[in-house]
């Protein structure tokens, strides 16, 4: 099985995948680099922390107040994916006191706890229009730290509900190498966790032997895995590494009907 991500992400799932008793290769297709103008993502983080020590001192004045005064919204940092924690942990002191956390997916939430942040909001459909539909119309400013391949859709569905928004490239993501990959022997299944992903394997590792499959995280993933003239075999029941593990098992799996014809 080929795990198409290398780093702490890659061996994490080599493990997992190990556990389940399949056989991982790493091998890197993409990786993350820093923006070629690192400006911008730390005006935005600037900002939210600004944002924060705004709506904490508001906070204050209004609790000395009449009861029941209006208390302002906090802002919040949105993140869509692990590498978006890990960037950003390398660039802020910590967390503002007072931001909230909204992730997308069981992954980003967990790089975010183990960041020491709290998250506040993971919406049960894990991809960025069901976050958009998730935050509440209480929100203050939202702070959008992305790949730069990462589509409009959380930005623009949160400028429609009239939410204030930061939309910031904090990495971008870029091929490993542009050389033809031979494998062999050939990987049986080959996880395909984004576009960019599909995208490298379809640019340097077809054609495909017959017998390999392709397995993705998720119904937005399979879209643009076919879009990029790759076919797909296997769809993760929820976008996380832990259930394209476990799709691809049950893939593997001999079914009942396929034994009493063997």
């Amino acid at each position: 099985m080929l795990v198409p991500r290398g780093g702490a992400w890659g061996d994490r799932v080599a493990e997992s995948a190990r556990a389940r008793g399949l056989d991982p290769v790493v091998v890197p297709l993409i990786t993350d680099e820093p923006p070629a103008d690192t400006g911008a993502l730390d005006a935005a983080i600037a900002e939210l922390a600004a944002a924060a020590a705004a709506a904490s001192a508001a906070a204050a004045v209004a609790g000395a107040g009449a009861p029941g005064a209006a208390r302002p919204a906090a802002p919040w940092l949105v993140v869509t994916s692990a590498t978006t924690v890990r960037v950003l942990v390398g660039r802020m002191a910590g967390l503002p006191s007072g931001v909230r956390v909204a992730a997308v997916g069981t992954a980003t939430a967990r790089a975010a706890r183990a960041a020491g942040w709290p998250v506040d909001l993971v919406p049960d459909d894990a991809s960025a229009a069901g976050l958009v539909a998730a935050l509440p119309d209480t929100v203050g400013l939202v702070v959008h730290p992305r790949s730069d391949l990462a589509a409009p859709t959380l930005a623009d569905g949160l400028r429609e509900r009239d939410i204030p928004v930061v939309d910031v490239v904090a990495y971008r993501t870029v091929g490993t190498g542009d050389e033809p990959l031979t494998l062999d022997p050939a990987p049986d299944v080959v996880l395909v966790t984004s576009g960019s992903v599909a995208r490298e394997v379809a640019r340097r590792l077809t054609p495909l032997a017959p017998r390999t499959r392709i397995a993705c995280i998720g119904p937005g993933t399979a879209t643009e895995t076919r879009a990029a003239g790759l076919p797909v075999h296997v769809v993760a029941a929820e976008r996380s590494a832990e259930a394209l593990l476990d799709a691809v098992v049950e893939s593997l799996a001999p079914h009942p009907e396929q034994e009493g014809h063997s």
